[in-house]
């Protein structure tokens, strides 16, 4: 059994371009849109139910530990988080949905920022949308999904903690849910992802550096 509290390596990145992902900072977190970064460029936003393990997936796809906070209380991200790959290039760590104890005047504020980010931000270019595999496509999910279709913004959904089931339990439910997508929302995609192992990490970073550049 593993202690929870043991600090487990990443394995190593097998990118060529690793230095990319590397080089991202945090450049700030915005309350309002009147804080927003200039809509210009190309960016991809990052969003998913609290616990979900989307900071997680940030940091290990840009094999920095510490550049978006990880903690074990659901609805920590309070802000939409925005990161510079290079200039006119962000990724942006979107607030988690579902679990935060917020009040709710903080829970509609949040909704309604969220909801003009994502309609009329011309710089975001996709969305990358996690689903524990354990508990995959609720019904927040699917709102999020409703807005995107709206928009016609691309999705792609990673899978996250695959590690937690068997290679064959961890196939069916990608299955599953692609014949889901298929079927509400032909335009998103998906796979499986694991931060813990690194499963799934080159194609993921392949569908962001497509979207980025």
């Amino acid at each position: 059994m593993r202690n929870p509290s043991d600090i487990i390596p990443f394995p190593p990145s097998t990118t060529v371009d690793i230095d990319y992902w590397r080089s991202i900072r945090f450049l700030r977190g915005v309350n309002a849109l009147n804080q927003l970064p200039p809509d210009t460029g190309r960016e991809v936003a990052f969003a998913g139910r609290s616990n979900a393990g989307k900071s997680s997936a940030i940091n290990r796809l840009t094999d920095q530990r510490g550049l978006a906070r990880v903690s074990k209380t659901p609805g920590r991200t309070q802000l939409l988080n925005f990161f510079v790959v290079k200039p006119e290039r962000h990724l942006v760590d979107l607030p988690g949905y579902g679990y935060a104890r917020v009040p709710d005047s903080i829970r509609r504020h949040w909704g309604e920022l969220l909801k003009r980010y994502l309609h009329e931000r011309v710089a975001l270019q996709g969305l990358v949308l996690l689903m524990d595999i354990r508990h995959p496509l609720t019904e927040t999910d699917r709102q999020l999904l409703d807005s995107c279709a709206a928009r016609e913004l691309a999705v792609h959904v990673l899978l996250t903690k695959a590690d937690k089931l068997s290679r064959g339990a961890a196939s069916a439910a990608l299955a599953q849910l692609k014949r889901a997508l298929a079927a509400t929302y032909p335009g998103a995609t998906a796979q499986l992802f694991s931060a813990l192992t690194g499963q799934g990490i080159n194609e993921a970073r392949t569908r962001l550096h497509d979207w980025l550049e």
